[in-house]
C-alpha cells in the first residue's frame, strides 16, 4: 500500500516562505506524476503544481506561478513544494498527490496545514 506523508506546514507571516515535503513509502518511479493540491475552508480542493517523475516537466496553476516551485529528490523518494511570497489567501491544507504509471491509480496524503497571517 502506497503512503504519502506531507511535512513542512506551519504558521508564517505574509511574504514568508515554507518548504513542504511529501515522502513516498516506496520508489517514486512507480508514479507517472506527483503533485500538490490545497483546500481552504469552505472551498473545493484545487490543483497547484505537478511534476513528471521521468521527464521532470512541471506544471503550475496560474495563481502560484512564480511563487511556488515543485521539485523531486529521486534518491529520497520525495517531492518538495517551495512556497515563497506567501499571502493570507494561501492559507489551506496542502495535500500531496501521486498517480501510478500502471493503472493510473491516485493516492493522497493526509495533508499539512499552512496558515499565512496578514
Amino acid at each position: 500500500q502506497v503512503q504519502l506523508v506531507e511535512s513542512g506546514g506551519g504558521f508564517v507571516q505574509a511574504g514568508g516562505s515554507l518548504r513542504l515535503s511529501c515522502a513516498a513509502s516506496g520508489t517514486i518511479f512507480g508514479f507517472n506524476t506527483m503533485g500538490w493540491y490545497r483546500q481552504a475552508p469552505g472551498k473545493e480542493r484545487e490543483f497547484l503544481a505537478r511534476i513528471s517523475i521521468v521527464s521532470g516537466i512541471t506544471e503550475y496553476t496560474d495563481s502560484v506561478k512564480g511563487r511556488f516551485t515543485i521539485s523531486k529528490d529521486n534518491a529520497k523518494n520525495t517531492v518538495h513544494l517551495q512556497t515563497d511570497s506567501l499571502k493570507p489567501e494561501d492559507t489551506a491544507v496542502y495535500y500531496c498527490h501521486a498517480m501510478t504509471r500502471a493503472g493510473g491509480i491516485n493516492y493522497w496524503g493526509r495533508g499539512t496545514q499552512v496558515t499565512v497571517s496578514s
